[in-house]
């Protein structure tokens, strides 16, 4: 596995191009730390239970 096998990153650099083994957008360590981007939080909504109404049974 080296710079001749077209299905690794060393691979894929060797070969010029691109793949799963390669990813075209650049690294994740490099563009997260050149761009911090504050992350929104979702508000969780308390989730209601609505009561079912039961049916009174006559007996008799």
């Amino acid at each position: 596995m080296g710079k001749g096998d077209r299905k690794t990153a060393k691979g894929k650099r060797y070969n010029a191009s691109y793949g799963n083994a390669r990813r075209h957008g650049g690294t994740r360590a490099a563009a997260g730390a050149a761009a911090p981007v504050a992350k929104k939080t979702a508000v969780a909504k308390p989730v209601v239970k609505k009561a079912v109404a039961k049916k009174a049974v006559a007996k008799g």
